[in-house]
């Protein structure tokens, strides 16, 4: 995980390209990240690390371990910790970093957690058919029919798809194009959608599987502002 940076959504808009074309972009508040510490492979942990916090919190608000972890490293209060080995960018204890590790025309992966949906049946769920509507089926138009295995081996299979929780897992999505990178409001907007809802922790790091010929973009940052209040309406 060569770059990476915590943020949080603020919800979805959409830019206008040079050729006038409208282009669906995800706001993403993505810094102030602040150095909390830095691992080195000669160093007692034996492997290269940056740990970067975001979003400020008050100490007495913070879990026993936490604070203890961010005074022992002299740091401010956050409020979420990420670790993203071999980092790339020649960092220290205490830098801050923000949405210029990216440049306009990179590729990154966005990480967050999927909306709930609450208890759902098979056919929401796992997208399953249900059964017939006629010929006699009645109460099985919206279930999932036999689980079992007959005489042998008499019992439910694991893995079997059946009702439950729905939504709140993580999820990776990949190659996703950056459209603006805007330094001063440290905002990054990222073409297309990303996992989780207004307001839910993501990470943003480097992609994995950029598409074939891909070169890297020259850094540029930005002036243009986005009130992140807005960012989230409707247009």
């Amino acid at each position: 995980m060569p770059i990476g940076l915590l943020g949080k959504k603020l919800g979805h808009t959409r830019v206008y390209d040079a050729s006038g074309v409208a282009v669906p972009v995800t706001v993403v508040l993505a810094g102030p990240n602040r150095v909390i510490q830095v691992k080195t492979q000669a160093g007692k942990d034996g492997y290269n690390s940056v740990q970067l916090g975001f979003d400020d919190q008050k100490e007495q608000r913070l879990s026993k371990a936490l604070a203890g972890h961010i005074k022992k490293h002299n740091s401010a209060a956050v409020k979420r910790i990420k670790e993203f080995r071999d980092f790339s960018k020649d960092v220290k204890p205490g830098d801050i970093v923000g949405p210029t590790l990216f440049a306009v025309g990179d590729f990154v992966d966005a990480i967050g957690t999927t909306k709930g949906r609450g208890f759902e049946g098979v056919v929401k769920r796992h997208r399953f058919a249900g059964g017939d509507s006629t010929h006699g089926a009645k109460g099985w138009h919206r279930r999932s029919g036999a689980i079992g295995q007959r005489l042998f081996p008499g019992t439910v299979m694991r893995g079997m798809k059946m009702p439950g929780h729905m939504g709140q897992v993580t999820r990776t999505t990949q190659n996703l194009e950056i459209i603006q990178v805007l330094e001063a409001d440290n905002l990054l907007l990222i073409k297309g959608a990303i996992p989780g809802s207004e307001g839910d922790y993501v990470i943003i790091r480097e992609s994995k599987k950029r598409p074939q010929g891909w070169k890297a973009p020259v850094a540029t940052a930005s002036k243009k502002k986005i009130d992140p209040k807005t960012a989230g309406a409707k247009k």
